[in-house]
This record gives C-alpha cells, sequence and structure tokens, in this order.
C-alpha cells in the first residue's frame, strides 16, 4: 500500500489551476492586481487576514499566565490534527519551494481546497480520502463493516493493518503518547493556576482524559462550570473530517476568554429550550425528548484556533459536548465567539448583502440579527431528537456520513423556528425582517464554504428548498435576491418537519437522496457566487493569533 502523503517532490512545487473564486485579501487592492497573480495566491486571496485579540485587563495575573499554557496545548492538537487529516505533513511542506504552495497548504492541512470541495491543488496529490487518515487509504466500506473489531467505530480509535493485512485499531492515547502526555501535563499546569473550582476541575479530568479516551467525565465537568472567565475546549471533537462514516473524531483547540457582559444578556433562553421542542412542527413521536435546560449561551473572544477548528473554514460558534448522554443529562454549552463573528461579518457578510441582497432589504442584514441567527443555530442542536425512534441507535450511528450535514441543517433552520416562536413571545427584540433577510445573507456566505463542508452542503440544501417554496424571488435585471417573509416562515416549518423526520427514522437512504438532489450549487446560483468573487469579497478568514499578538510572554 501507498501511503497518500507520499507524493513525487518535484510534482508538488507545481499547482494545478482548480477554483474559480478570486476574491481577496486586505493585501491586494485592485481586481487588476489579483488577475495578475498566480493561482495558489488568487486561492490565499479567497481568505482575509484577522488578528485574534481581546480585552486582556479584565483578566487576573494567573489568568494571564494560563493562557500561554493552553494555547501551547492547543498547538499539540494542531500538529495531531495534521496527522489525521493528512498523515505526515512535514514532509508535505518541506517538498514545496513555493511560498504561496506552502500557505495554502497549511490553511488547507494538506493539498486539498477545503472550500473547492476538497480538490487536489497540488499536482500529483490525487483525491482525498473520505476516510482523511483514520483508515487505510485502500479499506473499502465493505471491508470495515465484515471486520470484527469491537471498537472499530469508537470516536478515539484509528484503524489499521497488521503485519499481515488485518484490519486493526489503535486508540488515540497509544498513537499520540508522547504528545498527549505533554498536552496533559500544560493543562495540569492551567489547572494548578486555575481559580475557579470548576475551571480547575474541568482542566485536571480533562488532562487525564488525553491519556485515557475517556472523555465523559471532563465533558461532565465542563457543562456544571459557570463562572470561569478563562475557558478551553480541547481534545478529539467533531467527526465533520472523517467523511467515509463520520465515526471520528478530530483533535482541536480553542483558547476563550468569557465576555461577561454579553454573556448576561443571553442567559435567559436556555429556559424556553422545553417549551420550544414540545412546538415542534412534527409528530409527537419525533420531538417526545426533553432537552436539558442546564444549557449555558455565553459569548466570547476567542484567541487561540488549533487543529480542526482552524481548517479551512473558521467556526463562530461552538454546541458541545457532542456525547448524547451528556446532552441528555446535562444540555450543552453554546459558545458564541464574538470577536471572530464580528470580524466575518463586516469583511464578508456586508459586502454580500450589498452585491446580492435587493436594495430595500439591505437594511435588514445586521450584526444582531447575525448574531442571534449563529447562536440559535447553537442552540436548536438541543432541540429535536437524538435517538432514532425504531430501534436503530442515535441518528449519528444511523445516519454515519451524513449525520453531520443533517444535523447542521436541522440547527439552522430550527434556530430560524426559535427566533420566530421568541420573537411572538416578546423575548427577543429587532424586527423578524431582520433576522429572516440576514438568514439569505448567510445562506450565500455559507455556501462558498462547498459541498465538502458539512455547513456548505446543509445550506445548500436549505437554499434549494427555500426557492422552490418561494421563500425569495430574484429579480432578473438586478440580480439580486429579495425574501418573502410569509413564505419563508411556510418554507422553515415544512423543512424544519422534513429533517425530523429523517433523524427520527434513521433514514440513511432518504437522507441521501436529500444531500445528492437538493444539497448542489446550481448554474444560476454558481454565477451569483462568481459575481461574489469578482468584487473581491474573501471567502473565509485566517488569523494572526497567539501569545505575541496578545502581548503575552
Amino acid at each position: 500500500m501507498k501511503p497518500h502523503h507520499l507524493i513525487l517532490a518535484t510534482a508538488l512545487a507545481t499547482a494545478t489551476i482548480g477554483c474559480t473564486s478570486q476574491s481577496t485579501d486586505e493585501t491586494t487592492t485592485t481586481t487588476e492586481t489579483a488577475q495578475t497573480t498566480n493561482p495558489l495566491q488568487q486561492k490565499l486571496d479567497m481568505y482575509t487576514t484577522v488578528r485574534l485579540t481581546s480585552d486582556l485587563s479584565q483578566l487576573t495575573e494567573k489568568e494571564r499566565q494560563m493562557i500561554p499554557l493552553l494555547i501551547e496545548a492547543g498547538k499539540i492538537m494542531d500538529k495531531l490534527f495534521w496527522y489525521e487529516a493528512y498523515g505526515k505533513g512535514d514532509s508535505l511542506l518541506t517538498a514545496l519551494d513555493n511560498d504561496a504552495a506552502k500557505q495554502f497548504v497549511q490553511i488547507n492541512y494538506g493539498p486539498w481546497d477545503r472550500l473547492n470541495n476538497n480538490e487536489p491543488f497540488i499536482e500529483g496529490a490525487g483525491p482525498k480520502p473520505a476516510g482523511a487518515n483514520f483508515y487505510p487509504a485502500d479499506m473499502t466500506k465493505e471491508e470495515f463493516e465484515k471486520a470484527n473489531l469491537k471498537d472499530k467505530a469508537s470516536l478515539y480509535t484509528f484503524v489499521r493493518r497488521d503485519a499481515n493485512g488485518n484490519l486493526i485499531t489503535v486508540p488515540y492515547h497509544v498513537q499520540f503518547k508522547d504528545d498527549v502526555k505533554r498536552a496533559s501535563d500544560l493543562l495540569k499546569q492551567a489547572a494548578a493556576l486555575a481559580e475557579d473550582a470548576g475551571l480547575k476541575k474541568y482542566l485536571t479530568l480533562r488532562a487525564d482524559a488525553l491519556l485515557t479516551d475517556n472523555y465523559q467525565p471532563s465533558d461532565l465537568a465542563w457543562m456544571d462550570m459557570k463562572n470561569n472567565t478563562i475557558d478551553v475546549v480541547i481534545g478529539p471533537i467533531e467527526t465533520y473530517e472523517d467523511a467515509l462514516f463520520g465515526y471520528k473524531a478530530a483533535h482541536e483547540a480553542y483558547v476563550l476568554i468569557k465576555d461577561q457582559d454579553w454573556s448576561k444578556r443571553l442567559a435567559k433562553y436556555a429556559a424556553f429550550l422545553p417549551e420550544l421542542q414540545r412546538g415542534l412542527p412534527v409528530a409527537a413521536n419525533y420531538k417526545k425528548e426533553t432537552p436539558g435546560t442546564d444549557s449555558d449561551l455565553n459569548a466570547y473572544d476567542v484567541v487561540f484556533y488549533g487543529g480542526d477548528s482552524n481548517a479551512g473554514s473558521k467556526t463562530i460558534a461552538i454546541n458541545l459536548p457532542n456525547d448524547e448522554e451528556v446532552q441528555l443529562k446535562k444540555g450543552t454549552r453554546r459558545l458564541q465567539l464574538k470577536n471572530a463573528m464580528r470580524a466575518k461579518f463586516d469583511k464578508i457578510m456586508v459586502p454580500i448583502a450589498d452585491e446580492l441582497i435587493a436594495d430595500e432589504q439591505q437594511k435588514h442584514v445586521t450584526f444582531d440579527a447575525f448574531f442571534a441567527n449563529t447562536m440559535f443555530h447553537e442552540v436548536a442542536h438541543g432541540l429535536g431528537i437524538k435517538n432514532t425512534i425504531n430501534g436503530k441507535g442515535t441518528v449519528r450511528e444511523a445516519l454515519k456520513e451524513h449525520a453531520s450535514a443533517l444535523e447542521e441543517g436541522k440547527a439552522d433552520i430550527l434556530g430560524l423556528y426559535m427566533i420566530t416562536q421568541l420573537h411572538e413571545k416578546g423575548e427577543l427584540e429587532g424586527s423578524l425582517e431582520d433576522y429572516y433577510t440576514t438568514f439569505l445573507a448567510g445562506i450565500f456566505r455559507s455556501v462558498r464554504f462547498g459541498a465538502a463542508s458539512a455547513h456548505g452542503k446543509a445550506n445548500m440544501v436549505r437554499f434549494n428548498f427555500f426557492k422552490e417554496h418561494g421563500a425569495f424571488e430574484r429579480d432578473e435585471q438586478s440580480g439580486k435576491y429579495r425574501v418573502n417573509y410569509a413564505k419563508m416562515r411556510e418554507a422553515m416549518n415544512k423543512l424544519s418537519e422534513k429533517i425530523l423526520t429523517l433523524q427520527g427514522n434513521g433514514d440513511y437512504a432518504g437522507v441521501g437522496k436529500l444531500l445528492n438532489e437538493q444539497g448542489l450549487v446550481d448554474a444560476n446560483l454558481q454565477a451569483d457566487l462568481d459575481r461574489l468573487s469578482k468584487a473581491s469579497i474573501p471567502v473565509d478568514v485566517v488569523f494572526e493569533q497567539g501569545v505575541d499578538v496578545l502581548g503575552l510572554k
């Protein structure tokens, strides 16, 4: 077997022209400049640079000492994700003699363009394996399913071959023994500095979890934290990178500083979850589960991204833990990454609205609505159904590699449902026109992430469903979109019912059909997205980050 990361060094220096986007970052000032740069530079210009900073004056001296330790642990997660996504990243980067190629490889954690459906941009790279580096590159789904390995579907094992070519499993904490020991030690050092008892307990348990792959105790402790200003999300968490089965969790890290004032404004909404669950527009047996109400809504400045969270399009809100048992016992925590969110709104959303939203509706695209739509997307992960109604196990188990895209689609549409319901109760300020118009502009932003992204595919499904149901019209003369607010609400309820039913039934084939038929960008939409590229509107952001940016030693 030839590992997929072994590519001829001579071929690596040459990049293919596989991307239609030619948007620009802050360093490119004219369309002419973009047109004269090489194809890889044009790809780099899809991203605009943002400095990740925060007001550190609110922190105690010990909290300031914790941040460098947590960032150092986050850098280790970054290294582990490189292995999971690609393999030996150092060999790839060493073989490149083109600075633009190196930068774009680092953004994508490999030679595949995450914002262009994982198309290879380095000659000789070949297609990205659906299972990334979690499984042998030559393994078929059938071989995996026949293998009698009790922990083969574990979130925390690699599937490998033994000397005889038979499939075996290797636990993460064994594969990464030395690295997780270093990360664990750093978390323990941070725990020793922690002045908040809840944070101290969480960091201690998370340090242990890295050495054992038993993350539930630390997830429960993380849910119990209430008053901490410093936070860190670290470890193998999301399963998006495993596009073969959606079983394997990838390593990532966020280092966070809580915005106490904004967090107080958000605290009340979790209490509405049971009532909103009962009102979901779906048959009763698809909403019989009771969501946890111990959920937190908080706003943060993020000061470090590492690993999976830093690959390609950047997350601006988090809903965790993913463990269904923890969710049913404790709910989840929803973390809104306010500084990253603001950067995306100013640099990407506003220019998109100017280009694609009808002039008289552009006033309805607001940051408060963008923040709320993003926040309630995360809250809405707690609504609906976690276990199938027909004995197929959890929704995630039943839907396999389709689970993530459908769950993101559910969260988007039920987030809008929550906003509508809370607004009618007088619990949410602003106009529904703001939320609905910003929601449509947000679809244009997210579909640019491409079909390789669960979020991008979910947005395509929703766009096409809304189009079929008249939720918006496109003016042929101006090429701009106008929301039909009444029809958008009807489409919202219909799509909510469809997704919740597919999840509750564990309908793997039905979800595959929906994603294959509706998760596509048609020629008209692609032409409009190309207009955004020609207008030099970036697709996403990259970060200047770390202790130097923060002014810490």
